[in-house]
């Protein structure tokens, strides 16, 4: 595997995920009472309780995005 091939997986890997993260961002935010009731039919959770999971859920995903595939891009930009 050459390094372009490498920064070209890390690129649309990149670009793929940040888009499944505006797509659950939206869902959240178009979709929220039918996503709350629809969980809540398996877990006994209060909105609060729910939109700190969400939120929590939403925040690991950027930090995963970044750390494993737009810093690994970029370092591969800058050293080849």
């Amino acid at each position: 595997m050459t390094i372009e091939l490498l920064r070209n997986v890390l690129g649309w890997c990149a670009i793929i995920n940040v888009g499944l993260l505006f797509l659950c961002f939206l869902l959240f935010r178009l979709a929220h009472d039918w996503i709350y009731r629809f969980h809540g039919k398996w877990f006994h959770l209060s909105v609060e309780k729910f939109d700190m999971i969400w939120y929590a859920m939403l925040t690991f995903f950027k930090t995963c995005i970044f750390l494993f595939n737009i810093v690994p891009y970029v370092a591969l930009h800058i050293a080849g």
